[in-house]
């Protein structure tokens, strides 16, 4: 162990020390760019939406009032896996939400929560099936984020927000707050912030044709992609309704691109 390590191990161990981010540094970078990015992708009006990645056994929250544009790493706080503040300014009200996402999939290091313009406004609408408020639209979805269920409202910071996740049987990677916004997780910073650009885009094309007589992609494709890249998908996928005509395209299911690829590069 260096001279540098054997100091972090023995400031960790000292009881009742509140530790800081700069311990985390490597992290809190990636988490401070995940919020500028959030936010130039206008994705997070104002002081709105909070961003988690863990780092071992802490994880980095971004601190309650904080924007997202102007993070820096003491705006971080420092939790343990259970949600205790262990340093740093006090962590967003969304603590609860932010653990249940990661105990929903514990191959999750990123969890990001908006307040985006689209998700909000689809998570004010009656959803379009049981297993998902987003229509099968387009692949680019399908691809990155899977079935998104509409979540029952309760107020932000509620704990019996974490209850909804945790409770719902459904496997998903994102989901709407009824009348409130997103949450989606991912492996890591990166996937968890492309994950959310692709859902309030999905939720953009589903308000456009909000009323319009929808040409779906076809149940089998939409098995096909979201079985491909992995991502959840477990009701029908023409369940919206008669008036949702189905397309089947004659090519087979795109195959997952390799780390850092996307949509068409």
């Amino acid at each position: 162990m260096s001279g540098a390590d054997a100091r972090t191990a023995t400031r960790a161990a000292e009881p009742g020390r509140l530790e800081s981010a700069a311990e985390h540094a490597s992290a809190g970078r990636l988490l401070v760019a995940a919020g500028r990015a959030l936010v130039a992708a206008g994705l997070s009006p104002g002081s709105s939406g909070n961003v988690s990645v863990r780092d071992g056994d802490r994880l980095l929250m971004t601190g309650t009032g904080t924007q997202l544009g102007d993070l820096a790493p003491d705006d971080l706080s420092v939790l343990d896996l259970a949600g205790a503040h262990l340093g740093g300014p006090a962590p967003s009200k969304e603590v609860a939400l932010h653990l249940a996402m990661y105990a929903k999939d514990p191959a999750h290091t990123a969890v990001v929560h908006v307040h985006s313009p689209s998700a909000v406004a689809l998570s004010c609408l009656e959803p379009w099936s049981a297993h998902s408020a987003v229509p099968p639209l387009t692949p680019y979805a399908l691809m990155r984020v899977g079935q998104v269920p509409l979540l029952p409202f309760v107020a932000p910071g509620d704990p019996a927000m974490g209850a909804l996740v945790g409770d719902s049987p459904l496997p998903f990677r994102a989901a709407l707050l009824s009348n409130h916004g997103a949450v989606v997780s991912g492996e890591d910073l990166d996937r968890a912030v492309q994950s959310t650009i692709e859902l309030e885009e999905a939720c953009r094309i589903a308000l456009l044709t909000q009323g319009a007589a929808r040409r779906l992609i076809a149940p089998d494709q939409v098995r096909a992609i979201t079985a491909a890249w992995g991502m959840p998908w477990t009701g029908p996928a023409d369940e919206g309704g008669a008036s949702s005509a189905a397309v089947s395209p004659a090519s087979s299911a795109p195959v997952p691109p390799a780390a850092g690829e996307g949509r068409d590069n």
